[in-house]
């Protein structure tokens, strides 16, 4: 009989162990359950794809798969809360702010955590979270909207991209601790990025400036993120 419960316990595992590693493989994103708190990784990396698709050769996160995710995770009893991992070199604007403003918009205790890079548009993602971390080897890249292939040479044209830049720094300022003269003093900056204009900043300098709220790793986010499903608990709790 316990022979046959060991066996029945082994293959439970073997299962779960499966269903993990196909969705990591289907979306980059897993739960788990065996934790203090059940929470969800999710994964933001390469290129955000939006409405156009890139080559097979390019990494790439595509929003359409993304929402769907997050949409499951504040709906889902089970789920806690959300951590989500960041390497991503920018991508569509209007993917990547969508993306962002939902993560913000969850109830569900949320954090963030910069690793390698969080270029462009992973700005506003890397603040959307309620908690925000970065490694000191990874880096934010700040810089104007910009956009390749044709371009009509109008006053509606640069009307639009101040418009959309004006839409990012007030999501990331309302995100963060920068203020938008001190954003866009960073993203205007020359000198610093290869015929461009921007600005890097080192993981403890995006910390510095108010960029993101923690210099740390994934053990400091993951108890950061336990803390926030704690307090949220112990808040349901005194209101019964």
């Amino acid at each position: 009989m316990e022979e046959e419960k060991k066996n029945c316990s082994e293959d439970e595992s073997l299962n779960e162990q499966e269903t993990q590693t196909d969705q990591i493989i289907k979306t980059g994103s897993v739960t788990k359950t065996k934790g203090k708190h059940c929470i969800h990784c999710l994964t933001i990396v390469g290129q955000v794809e939006g409405h156009y698709i890139l080559p097979p050769q390019n990494k790439s996160t595509k929003y359409e798969h993304v929402i769907p995710q997050l949409v499951a995770i504040e709906e889902d009893p089970e789920i806690e809360g959300l951590i989500v991992m960041l390497n991503t070199v920018g991508g569509d604007v209007e993917a990547g702010l969508a993306i962002a403003e939902l993560i913000s918009g969850m109830s569900k205790p949320t954090v963030s955590l910069v690793l390698g890079g969080g270029h462009s548009i992973g700005v506003p993602l890397a603040c959307s979270a309620k908690a925000s971390f970065i490694v000191p080897s990874a880096t934010m890249t700040i810089h104007p909207v910009r956009m390749n292939g044709l371009v009509l040479g109008v006053p509606q044209t640069l009307s639009y991209f101040d418009k959309m830049q004006e839409r990012i720094t007030k999501f990331v300022v309302g995100n963060s601790n920068i203020s938008a003269e001190r954003f866009r003093e960073l993203m205007f900056t020359t000198g610093e990025l290869i015929t461009d204009v921007g600005t890097v900043l080192d993981g403890e300098n995006a910390v510095r400036e108010g960029l993101i709220d923690n210099l740390g790793g994934l053990s400091d986010a993951i108890k950061c993120l336990y803390s926030l499903i704690e307090e949220k608990k112990g808040g349901k709790e005194a209101e019964k």
